[in-house]
């Protein structure tokens, strides 16, 4: 049996804004396969608007983008930042996972664990008080994943269409 490289956690850099859009628009078509209403189509160019995105935080002090990488390629990310207070979500400063996708073959090793991980440990850092995330419904690896790591819920969103039935 072969061993697989080893699986770096960093701090992604404007040289991976191409695999950062690679896997954002994964994730995009991924939450919009999920609801085609509720999520943003993730539309022609959505690579580099994504990659454009990630790589528009990479500056901001209350963000971080870590990627997994082995052998030289990114096959994975987490996107995090601090939130101030919010009255309108009733809620304190705290950290929150906005993003986390790791490539589709190398899931189920682990990878997706050691990006949330760090990325929290980032924000404890920082001095929040708690880190938050939100999940989607139908994605119940990911809450198992999440619930794993200690995460618990607080929250359900609900959406309903504009439209009148």
């Amino acid at each position: 049996m072969h061993d697989q490289p080893p699986i770096t956690i960093r701090r992604a850099t404007p040289a991976d804004e191409a695999a950062l859009g690679r896997l954002g628009a994964a994730l995009m078509r991924t939450h919009y396969s999920f609801d085609r209403d509720r999520f943003l189509a993730p539309g022609e160019h959505a690579e580099a608007g994504y990659g454009r995105f990630l790589a528009s935080q990479l500056q901001d002090d209350d963000a971080v983008v870590l990627v997994a990488e082995r052998d030289g390629t990114v096959i994975g990310y987490v996107y995090a930042a601090i939130e101030p207070l919010s009255w309108k979500e009733l809620r304190d400063r705290a950290g929150f996972v906005h993003d986390v996708l790791v490539d589709a073959d190398v899931r189920g090793a682990g990878i997706g664990a050691r990006l949330v991980e760090a990325a929290a440990d980032w924000l404890v850092a920082h001095d929040v008080p708690r880190v938050m995330l939100w999940t989607s419904e139908q994605n119940t690896a990911a809450q198992r994943l999440f619930a794993r790591l200690g995460f618990r819920r607080t929250m359900i969103e609900m959406t309903r269409e504009a439209k009148r039935l």
